[in-house]
């Protein structure tokens, strides 16, 4: 009977199965539609055209699209426990006399809350939340200025992207809401990929992602940088071992937040 099923039918079963467990060998769809797994990889490289898929070696992984913005308060709610242990580990990588790059979003807030406050820091940053706390005496900021989005009590635009060509960094950290081995780094909005691409290019020094582990192979819209250009993750525990591997063979360092050993 399987072998009776048009392509479509069979593309919709594998993209169940995927739903359902996540991750799919090509061996054990071969067995369960009953076809070859050169068929198979066929069915899986058009499911990966259409967004469905992440194709990986002998097999695939569902891939998560994200639809829209999230508002900063509702996102702000979301994980805060693992947020702040990230945002700690993630501050723990800041030097004395460092100039950083800190973006919006509530991951990101969480690296300049967790600032050492014996450190002579300068936080160049779009994100308004974040600048409004900083009450210690070291630290110096520069709130970036431009659009005021409310949604993300960040802001945005060409007045933004102008100051930052007149700084350079040490560091950046950039909270994102996917990234994925295929698409990279993802955000909804493009003029926060503009932004998070110009901090990037005016970094010297160590640029690291600080994302929850659900975002995680989940994709948006807009590019703001490939892997290529990362050269940490912090994260947390919810990291699949699976994934872990594949960024440090990307030499990315991986730091899940709250282990010792990372």
């Amino acid at each position: 009977m399987s072998k009776q099923l048009i392509p479509a039918q069979r593309r919709e079963m594998i993209r169940e199965y995927a739903e359902t467990h996540q991750i799919i060998r090509s061996v054990d769809l071969s067995d369960l539609l009953d076809v070859s797994e050169a068929t198979v990889r066929r069915d899986l490289e058009w499911l990966e055209s259409a967004g469905a898929l992440e194709r990986t070696h002998g097999g695939a992984i569902l891939s998560q699209q994200l639809r829209g913005e999230p508002e900063y308060q509702s996102s702000a709610q979301a994980r805060p426990a693992e947020k702040r242990r990230i945002g700690a580990a993630a501050a723990a990588l800041v030097d004395d006399g460092d100039v950083i790059f800190v973006n919006s979003g509530t991951t990101a807030t969480q690296v300049i809350r967790q600032l050492n406050p014996a450190l002579r820091v300068t936080v160049v940053t779009n994100n308004v939340s974040a600048a409004l706390e900083v009450q210690e005496d070291g630290f110096e900021v520069i709130l970036l200025g431009g659009v005021l989005r409310p949604r993300a009590n960040s802001v945005v635009g060409q007045y933004a992207l102008d100051t930052l060509e007149h700084i350079y960094a040490n560091k950046t950290f950039v909270g994102v809401n996917g990234i994925s081995p295929k698409y990279g780094c993802t955000v909804p909005i493009p003029a926060d990929a503009d932004l998070i691409r110009r901090m990037i290019q005016r970094t010297h020094g160590l640029v690291t992602v600080v994302a929850d582990s659900s975002k995680w192979r989940t994709a948006s819209n807009f590019e703001a940088a490939s892997l290529d250009q990362i050269h940490c993750l912090v994260t947390d525990e919810g990291l699949d071992a699976a994934g872990r591997a594949e960024l440090e063979a990307r030499s990315i360092r991986v730091i899940i937040a709250g282990d010792d050993d990372a």
